[in-house]
């Protein structure tokens, strides 16, 4: 499984990720996660969605780079996008206080998606630190080498692109600070947003506006963050 599971990158990530992907971490990762989905339990996100954020985010176009934790581990919410959800899925607590922090930085009503597959596709990287997980079972596949592979992905970034923004939430997100280069680029930190922290210090802090000031100060055009105007979440 260890060339299947990497086979799934696109070539403009392969090409930054091909020593990554020879070391010994990722190919005991692969060998652990091969095990893993031939279990009976449930493995999260679908393993033709584990690299969808590098599918839908070709390297040479990321502009900000948005980190989580693990994948939800319920059932149908993970799609391999951190903190998405597909549309129709109960909105997880997390992804609510985002939708409000967004209504209120930018001014917007509450929306209705929840897949922020728009993102995506504009450079925003939503990339989890833990790229799979069991069901139910919250951190299950952390320190299996995930964390040596996306460690690898935000330092080939931080190396080989200019004016990105980091979105850190958190503090497990927060520890990657070190491995950017704040001259070159920018770092928005925050409280994470669940709602265990997320009232001391999420609401009110405005990623979104704030990632868009750098990104046209630097002379780039903005991110579209709009998902839909229709019915409120809250």
């Amino acid at each position: 499984m260890a060339e299947s599971l990497f086979d799934a990158l696109p070539p403009s990530w392969r090409a930054v990720l091909d020593d990554t992907i020879q070391h010994p971490q990722c190919q005991q990762l692969a060998a652990f996660l091969a095990t893993e989905y031939a279990a009976d339990t449930p493995i999260y996100p679908a393993l033709t969605d584990v690299f969808r954020a590098f599918q839908v985010t070709p390297f040479e176009q990321v502009r900000v780079v948005l980190l989580g934790q693990d994948p939800y581990h319920g059932a149908n919410q993970a799609h391999g996008l951190s903190f998405s959800v597909p549309n129709g899925v109960p909105t997880p607590p997390s992804l609510r206080n985002i939708v409000r922090e967004l209504a209120s930085d930018l001014a917007l009503s509450p929306v209705q998606s929840t897949d922020l597959t728009p993102w995506a596709k504009q450079g925003v990287l939503l990339l989890n630190a833990t790229l799979t997980v069991r069901a139910g079972q919250a951190g299950s596949h952390q320190r299996q080498g995930w964390e040596y592979f996306t460690d690898q992905v935000i330092a080939q970034v931080n190396a080989l692109r200019e004016d990105v923004v980091f979105i850190l939430w958190g503090n497990y997100a927060l520890q990657k600070a070190s491995l950017i280069d704040e001259q070159r680029h920018c770092v928005i930190r925050a409280v994470h947003p669940s709602p265990l922290s997320a009232h001391r210090g999420f609401f009110g802090h405005r990623p979104f506006s704030n990632t868009n000031h750098f990104l046209q100060q630097r002379g780039h055009a903005p991110i579209d963050w709009t998902l839909d105007q229709q019915q409120s979440l809250l």
